[in-house]
């Protein structure tokens, strides 16, 4: 009973890591679009430049990609890229901790729960972009549990900013849903029969 317990509860927890990957992933999509602290962060990173991160050496994970506009561009879970830059989180119950809020980035790295293989200048330039991040969409309480520093927005930018990246973080997921359903719909559709003539 108690084994059913622990891998129900282990369960739970790495569905809610996907979730927030996938949510993260494209949130940082619609972020890069609209807020020049971090387009600055990201101008420093070479165009193609592929930034993942992942518990363990696989799944859950998050991949996004450095377009020529200078945007990142969120490549989903199981893009077959190689990334430039990795950021692996060591077990899914430290993941958990970090993507629940419990502890932060900056205190994970200090407590040696994730692994680095890449520039780590590049690392800090993305750690600085999901620290501004975890800044803007979540409420300042909830913020300072996940980032060292919080940027600190007036209400009136940082609202209206927050629901931006939301809305185009869903109109992504949305968009992608949509094309995969129709992928999907023309995969499983017969061939029409030929007429007589």
């Amino acid at each position: 009973m108690r084994k059913q317990g622990l891998q129900l509860a282990f369960t739970g927890k790495k569905l809610y890591v996907t979730i927030m990957m996938e949510t993260v992933g494209r949130a940082l999509q619609a972020l890069s679009q609209q807020d020049a602290l971090v387009q600055s962060e990201v101008a420093g990173l070479p165009n193609g430049f592929i930034f993942c991160m992942r518990v363990g050496t696989g799944q859950p994970a998050l991949m996004v990609m450095k377009d020529g506009d200078g945007s990142l561009r969120y490549l989903g879970a199981k893009a077959q890229a190689e990334p430039d830059l990795t950021i692996s989180i060591k077990h899914i119950e430290l993941a958990f901790r970090m993507l629940s809020f419990q502890e932060s980035t900056s205190q994970a790295f200090a407590n040696d729960r994730m692994i680095v293989d890449g520039d780590v200048s590049y690392a800090v330039r993305m750690v600085r972009v999901l620290n501004r991040l975890e800044s803007i969409i979540l409420p300042d309480v909830v913020a300072q549990l996940a980032v060292k520093r919080v940027d600190r927005l007036p209400f009136t930018t940082k609202v209206p900013m927050a629901l931006k990246v939301y809305a185009g973080a869903t109109t992504a997921f949305i968009g992608d849903q949509l094309n995969h359903l129709k992928s999907t719909m023309s995969d499983l559709s017969p061939a029409l029969p030929l007429g007589k003539h």
